[in-house]
């Protein structure tokens, strides 16, 4: 596929930076939410210093026509996403809003680990949280998906929580806001303790560490901002690496 088709492609290009991007997150359509692009900021920033790979992640509103195959690969090879030096190592995931679609372009050194059926997968799997409006949970969970597979691969572990969206109801009614765990474990657990008398809740609740451990389900099922102490600290984004890309991945629509 050639880079820089014509000037369809330029028109296009004109939505995003000539510059230096600002981080591996760049969202132009302003679908996320700061603290989305935080974490996913912080996870690509770990899987950058710990593999050499680079993902970026952007969301532009509308192709004005121009298939997002040629869009993405034009982006990636003018950006230069992943390490040139560590065999072409990037990752691009682009979604055009307006226009409900897709794409993931796959760098040289990431095709043997992220296939083109793969990326499909991926790309297919994020359908329901975009027709729900949750960008969000979507992004984060195909960049997760990518960042674990490449980490797999390439045998390290990422200490950067991935925050996992809440499944999408399958029938028509969206019933309550918490979902069926949440309410379990309210009336059997919860609402139970309440009703035993102060002194004998240490021993019912199994002391602090059974406490903590609670706490911990809970802040997971109701999806808390807070991030947990330690772990990896982000060092900043330091710029793409001159990757290059051939026209692997895979493209959808929702």
């Amino acid at each position: 596929m050639a880079v820089f088709a014509g000037i369809g492609a330029t028109s296009v290009l004109a939505q995003v930076p000539q510059a230096r991007p600002a981080g591996y997150v760049n969202d132009y359509a302003g679908v996320l939410s700061v603290l989305a692009k935080q974490q996913l900021e912080a996870l690509a920033t770990e899987l950058d210093q710990k593999t050499g790979s680079q993902l970026a992640i952007v969301t532009v509103n509308s192709l004005q026509g121009e298939p997002i195959e040629d869009f993405s690969i034009n982006l990636a090879t003018r950006w230069g996403i992943g390490r040139k030096e560590k065999g072409d190592t990037g990752v691009l995931l682009l979604l055009a809003i307006q226009d409900r679609q897709s794409r993931m372009e796959v760098g040289y050194g990431i095709e043997p680990i992220i296939t083109d059926g793969q990326a499909g997968s991926i790309l297919r799997a994020m359908r329901p949280l975009l027709r729900a409006g949750n960008y969000d949970g979507a992004i984060q969970q195909a960049a997760g998906r990518v960042a674990t597979l490449i980490a797999q691969a390439k045998h390290v572990t990422l200490t950067t929580p991935i925050p996992q969206p809440p499944r999408q109801p399958t029938g028509e009614g969206r019933g309550s806001p918490l979902p069926g765990l949440m309410w379990l474990l309210f009336l059997f657990v919860i609402v139970p303790f309440l009703l035993i008398p102060r002194r004998s809740r240490t021993s019912w609740y199994g002391g602090s560490a059974t406490g903590f451990i609670l706490g911990g389900i809970l802040g997971n099922m109701l999806g808390g901002g807070g991030r947990g102490g330690g772990g990896f600290s982000s060092g900043g984004f330091g710029g793409f690496g001159g990757g290059g890309f051939g026209g692997g991945g895979a493209s959808s629509s929702w």
